[in-house]
């Protein structure tokens, strides 16, 4: 099964719970407005579109898992970050999601 998996390309799925719990930079792409009516904890907001200004915020060494509000800016953040070098990169999807995960 897991030849399958790497032959298309579907690699090993995530355990985003586990990812944030071993400190994970929760990253939330969404509005600076959309950030202040609600947000994971502890998570830091650049919006999608000033995300390519301010890479040097996040540790390139650290995993990051991103977030926004359905899951569509956090999958172009991530690969946005993957093509400037960063390895250890999820997407999260929704931040209600990932602050379930947090919570657990």
């Amino acid at each position: 099964m897991e030849f399958l998996r790497k032959l298309f390309g579907l690699g090993s799925k995530v355990n985003i719970h586990e990812v944030i719990n071993n400190g994970a930079i929760i990253l939330d792409v969404r509005t600076k407005a959309e950030f202040q009516r609600g947000h994971v904890k502890g998570s830091i907001n650049i919006p999608l579109d000033q995300l390519s200004h301010n890479l040097s915020k996040l540790d390139r060494k650290k995993t990051i898992v991103t977030c926004c509000a359905s899951g569509m800016r956090s999958a172009s953040a991530k690969g946005m970050l993957r093509v400037k070098g960063f390895e250890q990169v999820h997407n999260g999807g929704s931040w209600q999601s990932v602050n379930r995960h947090r919570q657990k």
